[in-house]
């Protein structure tokens, strides 16, 4: 759910001067407000029908059928939500917000602030160890620094977090939610919150309400053990989706040290993969199999990505700077053997 400020300075000249000029004169960073209204109202309307169908389907096993529909529609969601942060639907901060909490904190559960600060921070230096949050060391590690690092049970997930991967994605759901509500509440030793926030008090109540809105929903139309079950296969699967759409990006690509000096153009590019497909890709992953374009051009709208990616494509030949995009399997093979070479020290040690 992400808000990253594109609008930087970049010095005359440069590379990345002469491709944005040419992807601003192509009109390719103009706001398309009615393609964005028809795919809100379409994917609002997905997510609504969800609940209708929990509350059609009541006390019945078949909700759990209901449940892997709500995580595709939850995901898309997240995806608008996503779309929103960049300010790819309005210029304006006020509707960006808007639509990112409503989007994010109460159809989702995820917070807006948290999600908004670590994603920044990503876009600032993708696949950075030291500065990027989502290669830094946690449940996966992403450097053989990180893995010796690691102690106990720790220390044995790294050995085998290849093969765990997928099976690990099935808890993110729950993480995402964790993370949200510590963001929120979680203050460090002098009583001041760790995480900015612009809405504090707002996303609180709106995680909250998502919470019993969620929990009400659920246990009005079905038994609690039905309920559990329901929300289990919703959220691991929620997770299971995010995780898929996210990790083709970067992970198994260069991860630039601090001893790196690389300028903006080749900082995105260098770290990010495509993935090949047509419009159905573009769906399903929300635009992020796109990924070189959108690092490019955070701002730009998801529906003019794949219309951007021949401009890229050939720039980025015309510099000599390499272009990376392959097929979905690949780019999950390329991650996992990231993964499984990163534990290679813990297994032989």
């Amino acid at each position: 759910m992400l808000e990253v400020v594109t609008d930087r300075p970049v010095r005359q000249g440069s590379d990345y001067a002469e491709l944005s000029r040419r992807i601003r004169s192509a009109g390719l960073l103009d706001r398309r407000p009615a393609r964005y209204a028809a795919r809100i109202a379409l994917t609002a309307g997905l997510f609504a029908v969800t609940w209708v169908a929990v509350a059609l389907v009541g006390d019945s096993w078949a909700q759990v059928a209901v449940a892997v529909l709500m995580a595709v529609a939850s995901t898309q969601v997240a995806f608008l939500g996503h779309d929103a942060g960049h300010r790819q639907m309005f210029r304006r901060r006020g509707p960006s917000e808007l639509v990112g909490l409503l989007a994010g904190n109460l159809a989702v559960g995820l917070s807006y602030g948290w999600w908004v600060d670590k994603h920044n921070r990503h876009h600032a230096n993708p696949n950075h160890a030291d500065e990027d949050p989502d290669v830094g060391a946690g449940a996966l590690v992403w450097t053989e620094e990180q893995a010796r690092a690691t102690r106990g049970f720790a220390r044995w997930l790294a050995r085998r977090q290849a093969v765990l991967f997928f099976p690990m994605l099935l808890l993110e759901g729950l993480n995402l939610h964790v993370a949200s509500l510590r963001a929120v509440l979680g203050r460090d030793a002098d009583g001041r919150f760790r995480t900015p926030m612009r809405h504090r008090t707002a996303e609180g109540a709106l995680l909250a309400a998502h919470t019993v809105l969620y929990a009400g929903g659920l246990l009005l139309v079905m038994s609690p053990v039905k309920a559990l079950v329901f929300a289990a296969v919703h959220q691991g699967l929620w997770g299971l989706y995010m995780g898929c759409s996210f990790a083709p990006n970067h992970k198994g690509m260069p991860m630039p040290s601090a001893d790196d000096d690389l300028d903006f153009l080749r900082k995105q590019v260098l770290t990010a993969r495509n993935v090949r497909g047509g419009r159905i890709v573009d769906a399903a992953l929300g635009g992020l199999n796109l990924q070189i374009e959108h690092h490019l051009f955070p701002n730009m709208p998801r529906g003019n990505l794949r219309r951007a990616r021949p401009v890229v494509q050939a720039y980025c030949a015309e510099r000599g700077v390499p272009y990376v995009e392959v097929g979905l399997v690949e780019s999950y093979r390329q991650a996992l053997a990231h993964l499984h070479e990163v534990g290679r020290p813990l297994r032989t040690g």
